[in-house]
C-alpha cells in the first residue's frame, strides 16, 4: 500500500472507477490539462482522454446545468468546483434539478452526479475561498452531503459517492489536503454514505466531529487522556444524512456529548445534532451538550484567520467543562 495525502486518495479514486466504469466522466475548471487547481485530478485527461476528462468554462451555473444532464441520461459525472464559495451560481441546478430528479420522475430518473469541492479555512485564502456551510446543502432534501477526513475515507467515501444513484456534495477539507498522510489500498472498495466513524473509544465524552477539525480533536484526546478524560472520537464523514445511531450508541457509554465543527454556529450541523439528541436520547446525558464552533461571521482574510479557526485549547476547555459540570 502506498502512502498517499487526502488529494492524492481523492486522485486514485478518480483513477480507478474511470478505468472500471466508461460512464464515469471527469469535468470542471482546469481539470484537465492542469489537473485542477489543487492537482486533485492530475494526470485523468492523458489516461482517459479529452472526451472524459472535460475543460470547462469558469462557468459554476453551466457545470451544475451540464452535470444534472449528463446524469440524468446514463453518466456519472463527477464536477469539481474550485472552492465551496463558487458553487452558489450552481444552485438552482443542485436544488432545483439534482435533488429533486428521482422524485420529480416518480423514480424514472436519478441523477448520480457527484459535485466536488474543496472547502474550509485555514491556508490563508480569500473569504469565498475559505467557506464551511455544509450546513446549507444538508438543509436540501435529496442531497447527501460527505466530507472525508483522512486519505483512507477521502478514497472509500468518494468511490462510494461516484457509485450511488443519488447526488452527493462531496466537500474536501483542503488545509489537510497534503498534511495528513496514510497508506491507502487501491482496493476498489467503496464505503458506506450512512455511516460515522469511531476513530477512538473512550469512556467519559462523545466528541463528534468531521473534516479537518478530526485533526485538532484526536490531539485534544490525546491531551485529555493524560489528564484522565477518555474521549471517544467519532468521524460523522456524512452529514445527511446523519448516522444518529452509532452517537446514541457512544452516549450510552459516556454521558455527555460536544460537537465540534468549523463552520458558523447558527443552524450548523451541530445544532441538528444536539436537537436529534435532546428529542431521542435525553435520557442518557449527564450534562447539557456543548458545541465548539466556528463564528458567526464572515471568514476573515489570513491575519485574523486564527481567531475565527478552532484551536486545540478550545476543545480541551469545552471537554473539561462538560467533565466539571454546568456552566
Amino acid at each position: 500500500m502506498a502512502e498517499l495525502t487526502l488529494v492524492e486518495a481523492v486522485n486514485l479514486a478518480l483513477h480507478h472507477e474511470m478505468s472500471h466504469d466508461p460512464s464515469v466522466i471527469v469535468l470542471g475548471e482546469d481539470v484537465g490539462d492542469n489537473g485542477g487547481v489543487f492537482r486533485a485530478t492530475v494526470g485523468l485527461k492523458e489516461k482517459h482522454g479529452c472526451k472524459r476528462v472535460i475543460d470547462t468554462p469558469l462557468a459554476e451555473a453551466l457545470i451544475g446545468g451540464v452535470t444534472v444532464g449528463m446524469a440524468s441520461q446514463g453518466l456519472r459525472p463527477v464536477a469539481e468546483f474550485q472552492f465551496q464559495g463558487f458553487v452558489f451560481p450552481a444552485m438552482e441546478h443542485l436544488a432545483c434539478h439534482a435533488a429533486r430528479m428521482r422524485n420529480r420522475t416518480r423514480g424514472r430518473l436519478t441523477c448520480p452526479a457527484v459535485f466536488r469541492a474543496p472547502f474550509g479555512g485555514g491556508i490563508h485564502a480569500p473569504e469565498h475561498h475559505s467557506e464551511s456551510v455544509e450546513a446549507l446543502f444538508a438543509h436540501i432534501p435529496g442531497l447527501k452531503v460527505v466530507i472525508p477526513s483522512s486519505p483512507q475515507r477521502a478514497y472509500g467515501l468518494l468511490l462510494g459517492a461516484i457509485r450511488s444513484n443519488d447526488p452527493v456534495m462531496f466537500f474536501e477539507p483542503k488545509r489537510i489536503y497534503r498534511t495528513v498522510k496514510s497508506e491507502v489500498e487501491d482496493n476498489g472498495k467503496a464505503l458506506p454514505l450512512d455511516t460515522c466513524f469511531t476513530l477512538r473509544k473512550g469512556r467519559d465524552i462523545t466528541l463528534v466531529t468531521w473534516g479537518a477539525c478530526v485533526v485538532e480533536c484526536l490531539k485534544a484526546s490525546n491531551d485529555l487522556s493524560r489528564q484522565g478524560i477518555e474521549l471517544e472520537v467519532i468521524d460523522a464523514a456524512t452529514v445527511n444524512p446523519l448516522d444518529m445511531a452509532t452517537i446514541f450508541h457512544s452516549l450510552e457509554k459516556t454521558g455527555r456529548l460536544l460537537v465540534v465543527h468549523e463552520a458558523s454556529q447558527t443552524c450548523g450541523i451541530g445544532a441538528e445534532i444536539l436537537a436529534r439528541t435532546a428529542e431521542h436520547a435525553m435520557c442518557l446525558l449527564k450534562a447539557p451538550p456543548k458545541r465548539v464552533t466556528g463564528m458567526d461571521t464572515v471568514m476573515p482574510y489570513y491575519r485574523n484567520e486564527d481567531y475565527f479557526m478552532i484551536q486545540e485549547y478550545d476543545i480541551i476547555a469545552a471537554a473539561r467543562e462538560l467533565m466539571e459540570g454546568w456552566k
